[in-house]
């Protein structure tokens, strides 16, 4: 009996169920994501991105590949070391935790013999860190607010709002040599845990102030910032100088001599989000950036619209990992850049200090606190 072939009109059938199924496969996330996107009620702002320059500041040295030679100090003890505040003279290294403690490093020619001691519990998760006048380390704690603890481990908290506004990202703390504490709130709005909003939402919620011992006062000296970060005191002590995460710049603002509470730019159009500011003792100061900018961050700066699909894939899915191209910024007194340290697989360094031939390196995330031998591992002219 000969075999009967599938008539035109069954073919066709089947035909188009299989595009009629494969359209319902590629329209159904498209529509679900289109429904998630209009229903979302997060709604970003549009960031000031004309005072953005065009193109970064060229830097004349580089070492695109740190990780290559670096060392790791306190692997494992040290969960996201994120400020580093150097003594001299004990040759300690100050740092806060996401465990709460505020921890002092030994430091040994090699890496594995430097040792950690946990030497302070403030209870929240401590940021900046800096050497006091008189033996005491400040930190300003995200969660507490702005501490001071003393050469003997005893806290005290200074302040934890300002004008009726609850500091909700105490970030960074520098101390001028007057005694006036400078320190920042990165966010009145959102707290740590929820920083990716702070930046998703691009609103200036950040907050410049500083702190009179001798009087107790709490005094906001910029406000409306854009995710306020590291702080540190100029060598002359005229100037602050403060990192705008969000702006991907620096601002100088004076605190002494005619132009006192007035401010410019330092550093802008970074190449990527800086974090915390560090001055060496020998003419440079040290930028950390947690990660570049280039690629989909540089267009989810630009665009409200792509930080909102950011946010729901944040709600709903969770963040991708695009975060890379972490490093140090080394500029002079001016804000002229003279050497970039970074790395394809480095991302959240938020802290950077060089020490005798050494670069420090702190994370937010990372178990340990990175160290370069710059002798070594020099930044070098790239044609």
């Amino acid at each position: 009996m000969a075999e009967s072939k599938p008539s035109v009109t069954s073919t066709t059938r089947r035909s188009s169920s299989w595009s009629f199924g494969l359209l319902v496969l590629i329209l159904t996330p498209v529509a679900a994501a289109i429904f998630l996107y209009q229903l979302d009620s997060f709604d970003p702002a549009s960031l000031p991105t004309h005072e953005f320059s065009q193109e970064p500041m060229p830097v004349p040295k580089l070492n695109p590949r740190m990780l290559q030679g670096s060392e790791m100090i306190g692997q494992g003890n040290l969960l996201g070391p994120e400020d580093i505040a150097y003594d001299a003279n004990s040759h300690l290294i100050y740092t806060g935790c996401a465990d709460g403690w505020v921890k002092r490093v030994t430091l040994n020619e090699s890496a594995a013999n430097s040792v950690v001691h946990n030497w302070a519990f403030t209870g929240g998760r401590p940021l900046g860190v800096a050497l006091g006048r008189a033996g005491e380390v400040l930190v300003a704690d995200a969660e507490k607010g702005l501490l001071e603890i003393s050469g003997d481990g005893v806290m005290k908290l200074l302040t934890d709002e300002a004008e009726g506004l609850k500091f909700k990202q105490t970030n960074a703390v520098d101390v001028a040599v007057d005694g006036m504490i400078y320190f920042t709130d990165a966010s009145y709005k959102y707290g740590l845990i929820e920083f990716i909003w702070e930046i998703l939402e691009g609103r200036p919620h950040g907050r410049l102030l500083s702190f009179d011992p001798s009087t107790q006062e709490t005094v906001v000296l910029l406000r409306d910032l854009y995710l306020a970060n590291g702080v540190v005191v100029s060598p002359d002590q005229t100037s602050v100088v403060f990192c705008e995460t969000l702006m991907k710049r620096c601002i100088k603002y004076y605190i002494q001599g005619e132009r006192k509470g007035s401010m410019e730019k330092f550093i802008d159009n970074l190449s990527g989000m800086p974090d915390n500011i560090l001055y060496d003792g020998e003419g440079h100061y040290w930028i950390a950036l947690a990660m570049g900018t280039k690629g989909l961050w540089d267009l989810a700066l630009k665009y409200p619209s792509i930080r909102k699909v950011m946010a729901i894939l944040e709600r709903y899915i969770g963040r991708p990992h695009i975060e890379k191209n972490g490093g140090i910024l080394a500029v002079d007194l001016e804000g002229k850049p003279i050497a970039h340290y970074y790395d394809p697989k480095l991302s959240m360094v938020s802290s950077g200090i060089k020490v005798g031939k050494y670069l420090y390196c702190g994370s937010f995330v990372k178990p340990y606190i990175i160290r370069l031998d710059l002798d070594q591992h020099a930044a070098r002219t790239i044609m």
